[in-house]
């Protein structure tokens, strides 16, 4: 098992979660935060300057089987970029053991119902 986790941009959340479904991942947490990267510049809207130092930033955390590793950052990938300078980052953690608590399933039986998961 590993834990993947995405920071990718906000404005491109909603395709990232459609390519995570279409790729058999129909469960994962995600929270708002803010980050600082290369990006350093201000902007001026109607004579008030900006700083975009910090940039809002949605962060993804999805648990999958060994074999479905590379499917799920795939699809990260392909709906977050831009091309542009602050698409995000994925990293990849082993994870030693899951427990349902519902039921007491441990390993991959706890991460999906029997039937459902992803190939």
């Amino acid at each position: 098992m590993k834990k993947i986790e995405a920071i990718i941009r906000k404005t491109k959340f909603d395709e990232v979660k459609e390519a995570l479904t279409e790729a058999g991942i129909d469960f994962f947490s995600f929270w708002e935060m803010r980050g600082v990267g290369q990006a350093r510049q201000e902007r001026a809207y109607r004579g008030v300057v900006y700083d975009t130092s910090t940039i809002e930033r949605i962060m993804i955390s999805i648990i999958v089987r060994d074999k479905n590793v590379d499917k799920t950052a795939k699809a990260i990938m392909e709906a977050g970029r831009t091309g542009e300078i602050g698409d995000g980052k994925i990293f990849v953690e082993p994870i030693e053991q899951a427990y349902r608590i519902r039921t007491g399933e441990t390993g991959n039986d706890a991460l999906y119902i029997k039937g459902t998961e992803p190939d």
